[in-house]
C-alpha cells in the first residue's frame, strides 16, 4: 500500500494551512495494521514543514513521527525536491542539522543519513544557492551536501526527462518537468512533478509539482492517472507561474472529478470557492491520508 498525506496544502504565502509539502508512506500491510510504514518519502520540506510535521506527529496514526514531543527526524527515509523556491525546500536546514548532531552520538548503521533525491540540477543549485549558507560549515572544517544527506542525483536521460527511483521495488516514482519559472523558455528553470506508478496494477497516479497550466505538457498523464494531485492558484493574474482555477475549470470533466487541487491561498472557505467540491475532487485537506495504491 502507498498514502500520500500533506503536511500542508498552502500556497508559498498560506497562513492557515502551511506550505505544500506530503509525506508518501509505503505499507507491506497497511496503517491499519502496522505501528509504522516500511518507508516513507517527503515531497518537499518548505520553510513551515518542521511546524506541520510538528503538527502531524500528534495526529492518530502518525505516533512513529514523535520523539518524547518533538518531531523524530530519523523516521523521514527520503526527501524528493521538486524545485527550490523556499516553500519547498526551506525546512531542509532543520531537518539537516537534527539530523547529522543526532548521528553523530550514534552509530551510522542505527541512524542512516536520509536520502535526498532530486535532478541534478536541482541538487546542484539547492546546495550552491540555498542549504551552503547555514550548512556549509561543521566542526573545524568545510561540509558539503553528503555530509549531511545520502545524495542521490537523477540525470536526465536521452528522451528529454530525468531518471526515476523505486520504493520497495513495487512502486516507481518518475519525475516529469514542469512549466513553472521560465527564463526564456519552457523547462530552462528546473522543477518537476511526480508520476506514481504501481507496478503490480499499472495504475498510476499524478503529482503536479509547481506547474503553469499545461494541458498539452501534462494532459495525457492526467488523463491516464487514477488519481491526481494538482496545484492551483485560485486568483487570476495577467501571467501566472501557477495554474489558475478557471484554468484548471477547463479540463475534461472525468480529469476533474479525480483531481484533488493544493498549494491553494487562504481564501479557499469563501463561498466563491464552494463549487469546488462539485466539479473537482475537491480540496485537499492537510493530515488526511489519502489511499494511492492499495
Amino acid at each position: 500500500m502507498l498514502t500520500l498525506t500533506f503536511l500542508g496544502v498552502g500556497s508559498a504565502f498560506a497562513k492557515r494551512n502551511y506550505q505544500s509539502n506530503a509525506l508518501v508512506e509505503v505499507w507491506s500491510a497497511g496503517p491499519d495494521q502496522q505501528d509504522s510504514p516500511d518507508d516513507t518519502l517527503l515531497i518537499d520540506f518548505g520553510t513551515t514543514g518542521p511546524l506541520a510535521l510538528h503538527r502531524l506527529k500528534d495526529e492518530p496514526g502518525f505516533s512513529y513521527l514523535d520523539d518524547n514531543g518533538v518531531i523524530r527526524y530519523s523516521a523521514i527515509r527520503r526527501i524528493f525536491i521538486t524545485h527550490q523556491h523556499g516553500d519547498h525546500v526551506g525546512g531542509l536546514e532543520e531537518l539537516a542539522g537534527i539530523t547529522a548532531h543526532h548521528t553523530s552520538h550514534s552509530e551510522p548503521e542505527e541512524n542512516p543519513k536520509p536520502q535526498l533525491i532530486g535532478v541534478e540540477n536541482v541538487l546542484t543549485n539547492l546546495w550552491a544557492h540555498t542549504l551552503e549558507g547555514g550548512l556549509g560549515v561543521l566542526a573545524g572544517r568545510k561540509a558539503s551536501l553528503r555530509d549531511y544527506f545520502d545524495v542521490r542525483s537523477l540525470p536526465v536521460v536521452q528522451d528529454g526527462g530525468p531518471d526515476r527511483f523505486a520504493l520497495l521495488d513495487r512502486y516507481e516514482l518518475a519525475p516529469f518537468p514542469t512549466d513553472h519559472i521560465r527564463l526564456r523558455e519552457r523547462h530552462d528553470w528546473p522543477s518537476f512533478g511526480l508520476l506514481m506508478t504501481d507496478r503490480d496494477t499499472g495504475e498510476t497516479v499524478f503529482y503536479s509539482g509547481d506547474t503553469r497550466f499545461d494541458p498539452d505538457g501534462l494532459g495525457k498523464r492526467m488523463a491516464a492517472a487514477n488519481l491526481c494531485f494538482h496545484e492551483v492558484q485560485l486568483e487570476d493574474h495577467a501571467d501566472p507561474v501557477h495554474a489558475t482555477l478557471s484554468q484548471l475549470r477547463t479540463l475534461p470533466a472525468e480529469v476533474r472529478g479525480k483531481t484533488y487541487l493544493y498549494h491553494y491561498g487562504d481564501t479557499w472557505t469563501d463561498e466563491a470557492y464552494a463549487f469546488v467540491a462539485g466539479e473537482f475532487a475537491g480540496f485537499a485537506r492537510p493530515g488526511q491520508r489519502y489511499v494511492l495504491f492499495k
